[in-house]
Protein backbone atom coordinates (compact mmCIF):
# COMPACT_ATOMS: atom_id res chain seq x y z
CA UNK A 1 0.00 0.00 0.00
CA UNK A 2 1.41 3.31 -1.05
CA UNK A 3 1.87 5.76 1.19
CA UNK A 4 0.80 9.97 1.00
CA UNK A 5 4.05 11.40 0.66
CA UNK A 6 5.61 8.78 -1.74
CA UNK A 7 7.83 10.40 -4.18
CA UNK A 8 8.46 13.66 -2.08
CA UNK A 9 11.51 15.20 -1.55
CA UNK A 10 12.43 16.36 1.82
CA UNK A 11 16.06 18.07 2.80
CA UNK A 12 16.11 19.30 5.91
CA UNK A 13 19.43 21.07 7.88
CA UNK A 14 17.91 20.44 11.18
CA UNK A 15 19.07 19.94 14.86
CA UNK A 16 17.24 19.04 18.32
CA UNK A 17 13.78 18.47 18.63
CA UNK A 18 11.47 21.01 16.57
CA UNK A 19 12.52 20.37 12.66
CA UNK A 20 13.06 16.87 13.15
CA UNK A 21 9.83 16.12 14.79
CA UNK A 22 8.16 17.78 12.03
CA UNK A 23 10.14 15.58 9.41
CA UNK A 24 9.53 12.63 11.47
CA UNK A 25 6.10 12.91 10.29
CA UNK A 26 6.96 13.26 6.96
CA UNK A 27 8.98 10.47 6.76
CA UNK A 28 6.14 8.13 8.36
CA UNK A 29 3.96 9.53 5.52
CA UNK A 30 6.22 7.96 3.11
CA UNK A 31 8.27 11.07 2.16
CA UNK A 32 12.10 10.79 1.30
CA UNK A 33 14.06 12.93 4.41
CA UNK A 34 17.53 13.87 3.83
CA UNK A 35 18.93 14.81 7.11
CA UNK A 36 21.59 16.81 6.54
CA UNK A 37 24.27 17.09 9.84
CA UNK A 38 27.38 18.75 10.82
CA UNK A 39 30.16 16.79 11.27
CA UNK A 40 29.85 15.70 14.82
CA UNK A 41 26.05 15.55 14.02
CA UNK A 42 22.83 16.41 15.56
CA UNK A 43 24.20 17.82 19.31
CA UNK A 44 20.86 15.85 20.20
CA UNK A 45 22.61 12.46 19.34
CA UNK A 46 24.79 12.88 22.52
CA UNK A 47 22.30 14.36 24.97
CA UNK A 48 22.39 11.16 26.50
CA UNK A 49 23.26 7.53 25.53
CA UNK A 50 20.04 5.59 27.19
CA UNK A 51 18.90 3.45 24.39
CA UNK A 52 21.51 1.05 24.46
CA UNK A 53 24.29 3.53 23.43
CA UNK A 54 21.74 5.92 21.56
CA UNK A 55 20.26 9.15 22.45
CA UNK A 56 16.46 8.70 23.31
CA UNK A 57 16.25 12.07 21.15
CA UNK A 58 17.37 10.91 18.11
CA UNK A 59 15.59 7.37 18.56
CA UNK A 60 11.73 9.75 19.20
CA UNK A 61 12.39 11.71 16.05
CA UNK A 62 14.51 10.28 13.48
CA UNK A 63 13.25 6.93 11.90
CA UNK A 64 12.65 6.83 8.89
CA UNK A 65 15.94 9.29 7.43
CA UNK A 66 18.67 9.08 5.52
CA UNK A 67 22.10 11.39 7.31
CA UNK A 68 24.45 12.98 5.37
CA UNK A 69 27.76 14.58 6.81
CA UNK A 70 27.73 18.29 5.36
CA UNK A 71 30.35 21.28 6.35
CA UNK A 72 28.99 23.86 5.18
CA UNK A 73 31.77 26.17 5.28
CA UNK A 74 33.41 23.98 2.40
CA UNK A 75 32.42 24.48 -1.47
CA UNK A 76 31.83 20.80 -2.46
CA UNK A 77 29.48 20.26 0.29
CA UNK A 78 27.84 23.79 -0.09
CA UNK A 79 27.22 22.53 -4.30
CA UNK A 80 26.07 19.05 -2.55
CA UNK A 81 23.08 20.47 -0.60
CA UNK A 82 22.48 23.08 -3.86
CA UNK A 83 22.16 19.90 -5.97
CA UNK A 84 19.41 18.23 -3.73
CA UNK A 85 17.50 21.49 -2.97
CA UNK A 86 17.53 21.76 -6.89
CA UNK A 87 15.58 18.83 -6.92
CA UNK A 88 13.55 18.83 -3.33
CA UNK A 89 9.80 19.62 -2.62
CA UNK A 90 10.42 20.60 0.76
CA UNK A 91 13.49 22.34 2.78
CA UNK A 92 12.98 22.63 6.49
CA UNK A 93 15.87 24.10 8.82
CA UNK A 94 15.49 24.89 12.39
CA UNK A 95 19.14 27.17 12.65
CA UNK A 96 19.51 30.25 14.09
CA UNK A 97 17.92 33.42 11.72
CA UNK A 98 20.07 33.92 9.39
CA UNK A 99 22.51 31.55 9.71
CA UNK A 100 21.69 29.56 6.56
CA UNK A 101 21.43 32.76 4.80
CA UNK A 102 24.65 33.81 5.21
CA UNK A 103 26.07 30.66 3.38
CA UNK A 104 24.13 31.52 0.80
CA UNK A 105 20.88 29.76 1.36
CA UNK A 106 18.36 32.32 1.61
CA UNK A 107 14.77 31.62 1.44
CA UNK A 108 14.47 34.42 -1.18
CA UNK A 109 16.97 33.03 -3.30
CA UNK A 110 15.70 29.56 -3.17
CA UNK A 111 12.23 30.69 -4.06
CA UNK A 112 13.69 32.42 -7.35
CA UNK A 113 15.93 29.76 -8.50
CA UNK A 114 13.46 27.09 -7.33
CA UNK A 115 9.46 27.93 -7.36
CA UNK A 116 8.10 25.03 -6.90
CA UNK A 117 9.91 24.30 -3.65
CA UNK A 118 8.44 24.66 0.06
CA UNK A 119 10.57 26.26 2.44
CA UNK A 120 9.99 25.91 5.75
CA UNK A 121 12.03 27.60 8.71
CA UNK A 122 11.57 26.85 12.52
CA UNK A 123 13.22 29.36 15.26
CA UNK A 124 12.33 30.57 18.47
CA UNK A 125 10.89 34.27 17.78
CA UNK A 126 10.47 34.49 14.10
CA UNK A 127 12.95 35.89 11.13
CA UNK A 128 11.91 39.41 12.01
CA UNK A 129 11.21 41.29 15.71
CA UNK A 130 12.93 42.71 18.98
CA UNK A 131 13.98 38.80 19.76
CA UNK A 132 14.75 37.46 16.46
CA UNK A 133 18.27 36.90 17.29
CA UNK A 134 17.96 35.36 20.71
CA UNK A 135 18.44 31.92 21.40
CA UNK A 136 15.21 30.16 22.09
CA UNK A 137 14.92 26.91 23.92
CA UNK A 138 11.95 24.83 24.95
CA UNK A 139 11.89 25.84 28.41
CA UNK A 140 12.82 29.50 27.97
CA UNK A 141 9.66 29.48 25.57
CA UNK A 142 8.04 27.95 28.55
CA UNK A 143 9.06 30.37 30.56
CA UNK A 144 8.69 33.94 28.22
CA UNK A 145 5.41 33.11 26.50
CA UNK A 146 3.92 32.49 30.08
CA UNK A 147 3.06 28.84 30.19
CA UNK A 148 5.26 28.14 33.02
CA UNK A 149 3.31 30.51 35.10
CA UNK A 150 -0.30 28.46 34.64
CA UNK A 151 2.21 24.98 35.11
CA UNK A 152 2.76 23.53 38.71
CA UNK A 153 1.12 24.79 42.39
CA UNK A 154 0.53 27.67 44.12
CA UNK A 155 4.24 27.60 45.63
CA UNK A 156 6.14 28.15 42.55
CA UNK A 157 5.67 27.68 38.10
CA UNK A 158 6.34 25.00 36.86
CA UNK A 159 8.26 23.00 33.55
CA UNK A 160 5.75 21.06 31.44
CA UNK A 161 7.33 17.70 31.55
CA UNK A 162 7.92 17.29 28.37
CA UNK A 163 9.28 19.51 25.04
CA UNK A 164 5.97 21.07 24.25
CA UNK A 165 7.27 24.07 22.93
CA UNK A 166 9.53 22.43 20.47
CA UNK A 167 6.72 19.59 19.45
CA UNK A 168 4.58 22.41 18.97
CA UNK A 169 6.28 24.18 16.75
CA UNK A 170 7.23 20.93 14.65
CA UNK A 171 3.88 20.07 13.95
CA UNK A 172 2.64 23.33 13.35
CA UNK A 173 5.68 23.32 10.44
CA UNK A 174 4.12 20.10 9.73
CA UNK A 175 0.48 20.65 9.01
CA UNK A 176 1.57 23.89 7.28
CA UNK A 177 4.13 22.37 4.65
CA UNK A 178 1.17 19.61 4.26
CA UNK A 179 -1.31 22.67 3.36
CA UNK A 180 1.66 24.17 1.19
CA UNK A 181 1.96 20.81 -0.71
CA UNK A 182 -1.92 20.56 -1.18
CA UNK A 183 -1.72 24.25 -2.64
CA UNK A 184 1.27 23.35 -5.02
CA UNK A 185 -0.71 20.57 -6.47
CA UNK A 186 -3.42 23.33 -7.64
CA UNK A 187 -0.85 26.03 -8.37
CA UNK A 188 2.51 24.51 -9.19
CA UNK A 189 4.19 27.35 -6.64
CA UNK A 190 5.70 26.57 -3.48
CA UNK A 191 6.12 28.42 -0.03
CA UNK A 192 8.10 29.99 2.20
CA UNK A 193 7.04 29.48 5.53
CA UNK A 194 7.96 30.67 8.77
CA UNK A 195 7.04 28.82 12.48
CA UNK A 196 7.89 30.48 15.53
CA UNK A 197 7.93 28.48 18.73
CA UNK A 198 6.39 31.13 20.57
CA UNK A 199 3.66 31.65 18.35
CA UNK A 200 3.12 28.08 18.49
CA UNK A 201 2.86 28.60 22.23
CA UNK A 202 1.29 31.87 22.56
CA UNK A 203 -1.59 30.25 20.43
CA UNK A 204 -1.98 27.37 23.25
CA UNK A 205 -1.84 30.05 25.54
CA UNK A 206 -5.17 31.46 24.36
CA UNK A 207 -7.30 29.98 26.96
CA UNK A 208 -4.92 31.66 29.91
CA UNK A 209 -4.55 35.39 28.00
CA UNK A 210 -8.19 35.68 27.31
CA UNK A 211 -9.01 35.15 30.83
CA UNK A 212 -6.23 37.58 32.18
CA UNK A 213 -7.69 40.25 29.50
CA UNK A 214 -10.92 40.14 31.24
CA UNK A 215 -10.24 39.98 34.15
CA UNK A 216 -10.11 36.87 35.65
CA UNK A 217 -6.57 35.58 36.01
CA UNK A 218 -5.29 32.03 36.50
CA UNK A 219 -3.78 31.03 39.63
CA UNK A 220 -1.91 27.56 39.97
CA UNK A 221 -3.64 24.74 41.88
CA UNK A 222 -1.46 22.33 40.72
CA UNK A 223 -3.75 19.09 39.65
CA UNK A 224 -7.23 20.51 40.55
CA UNK A 225 -9.73 22.43 38.26
CA UNK A 226 -9.95 26.43 39.05
CA UNK A 227 -13.76 25.82 38.48
CA UNK A 228 -15.17 22.67 38.88
CA UNK A 229 -15.68 20.66 42.05
CA UNK A 230 -14.26 18.01 42.99
CA UNK A 231 -12.07 17.93 40.39
CA UNK A 232 -8.65 16.82 41.31
CA UNK A 233 -6.42 13.98 43.20
CA UNK A 234 -7.05 11.93 46.15
CA UNK A 235 -5.24 9.04 46.99
CA UNK A 236 -6.16 5.48 47.64
CA UNK A 237 -5.01 3.66 50.86
CA UNK A 238 -2.31 1.83 49.25
CA UNK A 239 -0.69 4.78 47.81
CA UNK A 240 -2.23 5.24 43.84
CA UNK A 241 -3.28 8.81 43.04
CA UNK A 242 -6.75 8.88 41.58
CA UNK A 243 -7.68 12.51 39.40
CA UNK A 244 -11.81 12.38 39.75
CA UNK A 245 -13.88 14.66 37.53
CA UNK A 246 -17.17 16.00 38.54
CA UNK A 247 -18.68 18.05 35.54
CA UNK A 248 -22.50 18.39 36.92
CA UNK A 249 -24.76 18.19 39.41
CA UNK A 250 -26.12 14.72 38.60
CA UNK A 251 -22.57 12.85 38.43
CA UNK A 252 -21.90 14.77 42.26
CA UNK A 253 -25.25 12.23 43.48
CA UNK A 254 -24.35 9.24 41.11
CA UNK A 255 -20.71 9.67 43.26
CA UNK A 256 -22.27 10.93 46.48
CA UNK A 257 -24.72 7.25 46.03
CA UNK A 258 -22.25 5.03 44.67
CA UNK A 259 -18.71 5.48 45.20
CA UNK A 260 -18.72 7.25 49.03
CA UNK A 261 -21.67 5.48 49.92
CA UNK A 262 -23.78 8.60 51.59
CA UNK A 263 -26.84 9.57 48.71
CA UNK A 264 -27.59 12.40 51.11
CA UNK A 265 -24.62 14.38 50.34
CA UNK A 266 -25.90 14.69 46.61
CA UNK A 267 -29.13 17.08 48.45
CA UNK A 268 -26.63 18.73 51.13
CA UNK A 269 -27.03 22.08 51.10
CA UNK A 270 -22.98 22.41 51.16
CA UNK A 271 -22.47 20.45 48.26
CA UNK A 272 -25.60 20.12 46.09
CA UNK A 273 -24.28 22.55 43.27
CA UNK A 274 -21.09 23.17 41.66
CA UNK A 275 -21.37 26.60 43.38
CA UNK A 276 -21.48 25.49 46.32
CA UNK A 277 -19.18 22.71 46.21
CA UNK A 278 -16.50 25.32 44.63
CA UNK A 279 -17.63 27.72 47.96
CA UNK A 280 -16.83 24.38 50.46
CA UNK A 281 -13.79 23.01 48.16
CA UNK A 282 -12.65 22.12 51.29
CA UNK A 283 -14.83 20.50 52.95
CA UNK A 284 -15.87 18.76 49.73
CA UNK A 285 -11.92 17.58 48.89
CA UNK A 286 -11.54 16.37 52.49
CA UNK A 287 -15.14 14.31 52.04
CA UNK A 288 -14.21 13.00 48.94
CA UNK A 289 -10.41 12.06 50.17
CA UNK A 290 -11.69 10.31 53.29
CA UNK A 291 -13.41 7.88 51.41
CA UNK A 292 -10.58 7.18 48.67
CA UNK A 293 -8.29 6.57 51.79
CA UNK A 294 -10.30 3.98 53.05
CA UNK A 295 -10.15 1.98 49.81
CA UNK A 296 -7.37 0.21 47.71
CA UNK A 297 -6.92 1.11 44.08
CA UNK A 298 -8.32 -1.70 42.07
CA UNK A 299 -11.65 -1.97 44.10
CA UNK A 300 -11.73 1.58 43.67
CA UNK A 301 -11.16 1.49 40.25
CA UNK A 302 -13.98 -0.86 39.28
CA UNK A 303 -16.32 0.57 41.87
CA UNK A 304 -15.75 4.79 39.55
CA UNK A 305 -15.83 2.00 36.28
CA UNK A 306 -19.28 0.81 37.43
CA UNK A 307 -20.91 4.07 38.46
CA UNK A 308 -19.70 6.01 35.00
CA UNK A 309 -17.08 8.76 36.71
CA UNK A 310 -14.34 10.32 34.97
CA UNK A 311 -11.32 9.48 36.64
CA UNK A 312 -7.86 8.92 35.64
CA UNK A 313 -4.97 7.42 37.46
CA UNK A 314 -2.22 9.17 38.37
CA UNK A 315 0.57 7.18 36.55
CA UNK A 316 4.63 7.59 35.88
CA UNK A 317 6.46 6.27 33.22
CA UNK A 318 6.61 3.16 34.84
CA UNK A 319 3.09 2.61 34.80
CA UNK A 320 2.74 3.84 31.46
CA UNK A 321 4.89 1.23 30.20
CA UNK A 322 3.06 -1.07 31.33
CA UNK A 323 -0.20 0.39 30.31
CA UNK A 324 -3.06 -1.47 28.41
CA UNK A 325 -3.69 1.05 25.96
CA UNK A 326 0.14 2.02 25.48
CA UNK A 327 0.76 1.23 21.29
CA UNK A 328 4.30 1.20 20.39
CA UNK A 329 6.45 0.32 17.48
CA UNK A 330 9.49 -1.36 16.93
CA UNK A 331 12.50 0.60 15.17
CA UNK A 332 16.05 -0.20 13.82
CA UNK A 333 18.98 2.01 15.34
CA UNK A 334 22.89 1.87 14.96
CA UNK A 335 22.90 -0.34 18.69
CA UNK A 336 20.15 -2.50 17.43
CA UNK A 337 16.08 -2.46 17.88
CA UNK A 338 14.19 0.29 20.14
CA UNK A 339 10.53 0.17 20.94
CA UNK A 340 8.89 3.43 21.38
CA UNK A 341 5.19 4.91 21.45
CA UNK A 342 3.51 4.90 18.36
CA UNK A 343 2.21 8.20 16.77
CA UNK A 344 -1.57 8.62 17.60
CA UNK A 345 -2.88 8.82 14.21
CA UNK A 346 -3.99 5.09 13.01
CA UNK A 347 -5.41 4.77 9.25
CA UNK A 348 -8.33 2.43 9.85
CA UNK A 349 -7.54 -0.82 8.03
CA UNK A 350 -3.67 0.08 6.79
CA UNK A 351 -0.57 -1.05 8.72
CA UNK A 352 2.14 1.50 8.70
CA UNK A 353 5.97 0.08 8.56
CA UNK A 354 8.37 3.02 9.95
CA UNK A 355 11.93 3.28 9.32
CA UNK A 356 15.04 2.47 11.21
CA UNK A 357 17.13 5.56 12.52
CA UNK A 358 20.35 6.47 10.80
CA UNK A 359 23.83 6.20 11.95
CA UNK A 360 25.46 9.60 11.41
CA UNK A 361 26.62 9.86 7.96
CA UNK A 362 25.47 6.34 7.27
CA UNK A 363 23.98 7.42 3.79
CA UNK A 364 26.75 10.17 3.08
CA UNK A 365 28.13 8.26 0.08
CA UNK A 366 24.88 7.07 -1.68
CA UNK A 367 23.93 10.66 -1.62
CA UNK A 368 27.02 12.61 -2.92
CA UNK A 369 27.02 9.77 -5.44
CA UNK A 370 23.46 10.83 -6.35
CA UNK A 371 23.23 14.61 -6.23
CA UNK A 372 27.19 14.94 -6.94
CA UNK A 373 29.62 16.56 -4.60
CA UNK A 374 33.28 15.02 -3.00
Amino acid sequence: MSLPLEGILVVSVEQAVAAPQCTCRLADAGARVIKVERPEGDFARHYDYIVHGESAHLVWLNRGKESVVCDLTRPEDKALLEAMLAKADVFVQNLKPGALGKLGFAFERLRKDYPKLICASISGYGESGPYAQRKAYDLLIQAESGLSSVTGGPEAPARVGVSVVDIAAGLSAYEAILEALIRRGRTGEGATISVSMFDAMAEWMTIPLLNQEWGNPFKRIGLKHPTIAPYGVFQTRDGADILISIQNDREWRVLADKVLDNASLGSDARFATNPQRQANRVETDATVAAVFAAEDVEPLMKKLAAADIAFARVNDSALLATHPHLRRLTVGTPSGPASTPAPGARFVGEERHYGDIPALGSHSEKIRKEFGGG
